[in-house]
């Protein structure tokens, strides 16, 4: 069973990403606009899509030390209710979106029409192989 590890996110010195192996399963930030006698730490831990499910758990710290407690202690109950399906979505999902910023980015744009009432998606002649996809 793989660590949960933090990596710093690169726009603020104040925001940690927290993975379970490769999957981002939340952030410890600092909370932006609160006044200062309030917590000022906060955490979300829940990944895509046990998240839509309504299943994100969220919380706030006095300190970035009792936020990482928190949020491990938040893991622990939030883990077992994960399936590897769910685990599995998530790297669908990323990869789909790497794929298709990959796609934008050669300028090959997806498309949605058709004026007959069903989806069609025009896709783009060539995947970024260079070999033919329809």
């Amino acid at each position: 069973m793989p660590d949960l590890t933090r990596r710093r996110y690169p726009e603020r010195q104040d925001c940690w990403h927290v993975y379970y192996g490769d999957v981002h399963v939340g952030t410890i930030a600092i909370r932006a606009g609160v006044p200062f006698d309030v917590d000022q730490w906060g955490w979300d831990c829940g990944f895509y899509p046990p998240s839509h499910h309504g299943r994100q758990v969220q919380g706030t710290a006095e300190t970035f030390e009792q936020a990482r407690v928190d949020f491990e202690a938040a893991w622990k109950k939030y883990l077992p209710k994960c399936s590897q399906a769910d685990f599995d979505e998530y790297r669908r999902s990323v990869a789909w979106t790497s794929w298709k910023y990959a796609m934008w980015g050669k300028g090959c744009r997806m498309r949605v029409g058709g004026n007959d009432g069903r989806r069609r998606v025009e896709r783009c002649r060539r995947a970024l192989c260079g070999h033919f996809v329809g």
